[in-house]
């Protein structure tokens, strides 16, 4: 696997509402990893979140399918915005705590990178958009 360098992506204002998000900063082809991002896990019931951690953090259970936990990732792994469908993918690797964000397409650069926050698995796509609506946040 090629090394991923961190000049390779940016944190900058998307001219939205939106605020920041992550950028790219060359093209990547498809099946690329994007970033690989170390997790912290956190051992609590979702509700004993913080809601801003809440609205940052992967089910890491799931994603993992291990112990019911949540994690949130270091880099920018909790910066990415939503899309649906998403131009990244993201997986668990549990032996590393950490995830890869991989795109599912050819991303040009200065084009945004998205991940789907309705598919709890890590897909790109998902059937339903309601990721907002459950957390009483505004779509932008």
């Amino acid at each position: 696997m090629n090394p991923i360098y961190p000049s390779d992506i940016v944190v900058r204002d998307t001219g939205t509402l939106k605020g920041r998000g992550v950028f790219a900063m060359r093209d990547f082809a498809e099946g690329e990893m994007i970033e690989q991002c170390p997790v912290i896990i956190l051992l609590r019931a979702y509700d004993q979140l913080p809601p801003r951690i809440q609205t940052m953090v992967f089910n890491w259970g799931n994603l993992a399918k291990t112990t019911p936990s949540y994690a949130l990732a270091l880099g920018f792994g909790s910066l990415y915005n939503h899309a649906n469908p998403a131009n990244l993918r993201y997986e668990a690797i549990p032996e590393d705590n950490a995830i890869h964000y991989i795109a599912v397409r050819t991303i040009q650069k200065d084009e945004e990178l998205t991940i789907n926050y309705n598919a709890g698995g890590g897909s790109h796509l998902s059937e339903v958009d309601t990721w907002f609506q459950q957390h009483n946040i505004v779509p932008i």
